[in-house]
């Protein structure tokens, strides 16, 4: 079922879509685990062993896991339907969760272990962000409407990500962190069974349910190539600002909880900007709007490091934030356009993929600044990096757009 050309583009409209509000709060519950489960694995493999180092070790290994098998998992949902796959991904993920919360509930658990189960786990995580974006495009055909869907899909993945940490904080107060880890697989069980069973989803249909067999790789690759460049650049400069933030208030001996209300400006900012994108009826078509977005986080990202103190830094960070959203939900959407019905899921993987990847060497780049640069110097090279990838975006929008459908929104 898809939704006529002629209803008037809202985010009241985006929720009043038939089937569309079950669909969406169920994969909102599952994607509410991975707010949740990176501190929660992180805390209980701290209280298990007592070593930070383990820990760090733990979650690295984790996180690369989910990152590079994230467009795999992804294919197996374009070429199976999401029932068919997601179902199988989240038991197994839930019991691997389970499984490390049982082994880190109390002091003394092998290191090993953990990160056996740790890696076992980073596997298995159902795509459930791509997954129902795609879900999304099969629902709604007007693409000023689709526009909308994907912008309040942006910002509710932002809050969710926001909320977590504090969710995981509320629970340790009276329970031992691998509850947190207990309640991660318990979301991600109930939301991912709820939202592959409900009717909205019925309608994706699979890749080996379409016309032959389905290609080995992804088609349409020649258009990812500017989302996937803005989203990775976006990526980074979001994992530097943690550490860039974190440094700015140690070198001005501000408490270590202003750390966490800069990057809340960061959220609320981004918040914004994904609802404004989202109302806009843009002229501008969404390839050149995209490198246009993540030049301006390239660019006041750089800026930042000339703030005279935390109100000016913060105030600083919303205004970078006001382009994240707009520049990732513009990202999926050309994704998603630049992919065949078969392909979309994986399409968007990539993209979060992108994300993730440059968040990580955002970080671990900045690392290295800091302890060399000044710290303006150290912003000024983070936005300076941005602004590079999104000139690459820029200029491979020829290439991209070549063989493919142009995108609109």
């Amino acid at each position: 079922m898809s939704t006529p050309s002629s209803v008037r583009p809202s985010y009241a409209a985006v929720l009043r879509i038939p089937y569309a509000r079950r669909a969406f709060a169920a994969a909102l519950a599952g994607r509410l685990s991975y707010g949740t489960v990176s501190i929660a694995v992180m805390l209980s493999v701290t209280r298990a062993t007592g070593s930070y180092a383990v820990a760090g070790t733990v979650m690295a290994l984790f996180g690369a896991m989910t990152v590079l098998l994230s467009p795999p998992r992804a294919a197996l949902v374009d070429r199976y339907g999401p029932r068919r796959a997601l179902i199988p991904m989240a038991l197994v993920y839930a019991g691997l969760l389970t499984a490390l919360a049982a082994a880190s509930r109390r002091p003394g658990a092998p290191a090993l272990l953990l990160g056996a189960l740790a890696v076992a786990a980073g596997a298995f995580p159902p795509p459930l962000g791509p997954t129902m974006r795609t879900v999304w495009s099969g629902l709604i055909d007007d693409q000023r409407l689709l526009r909308h869907a994907y912008g309040l899909d942006g910002v509710a993945e932002e809050l969710l990500f926001a909320s977590g940490p504090l969710l995981v904080g509320a629970v340790v107060r009276w329970a031992p962190p691998a509850a947190g880890v207990a309640l991660s697989a318990l979301l991600v069980a109930v939301g991912t069974v709820v939202f592959a069973l409900s009717p909205g989803v019925a309608g994706v249909r699979s890749a080996a349910a379409g016309s032959g067999r389905p290609e080995g790789r992804l088609k349409g690759a020649r258009g990812l190539v500017q989302p996937v460049l803005v989203a990775a650049g976006v990526g980074l400069a979001v994992g530097a600002l943690d550490l860039l933030v974190m440094a700015f208030a140690e070198q001005r001996r501000y408490g270590d909880d202003t750390v966490a209300w800069v990057l809340a400006a960061l959220s609320a900012g981004s918040a914004v900007g994904g609802l404004l994108n989202g109302a806009v009826n843009w002229r501008t078509s969404a390839r050149v709007r995209l490198p246009l977005s993540a030049a301006a986080v390239g660019l006041i990202l750089a800026v930042a490091g000339l703030a005279s103190g935390l109100g000016v830094l913060a105030a600083t960070v919303a205004c970078a934030g006001l382009f994240i959203a707009p520049a990732l939900t513009t990202s999926y959407l050309i994704a998603d356009e630049s992919a065949p019905p078969g392909f979309r899921t994986q399409a968007g993987a990539w993209v979060n993929t992108a994300v993730n990847a440059g968040s990580s060497g955002g970080s671990a780049a900045a690392g290295l600044l800091v302890g060399h640069l000044p710290l303006g110097a150290c912003f000024a090279a983070s936005g300076a990096a941005v602004a590079v990838m999104a000139a690459m975006a820029a200029g491979s929008r020829a290439a991209g757009a070549m063989g493919v459908p142009p995108a609109r929104a």
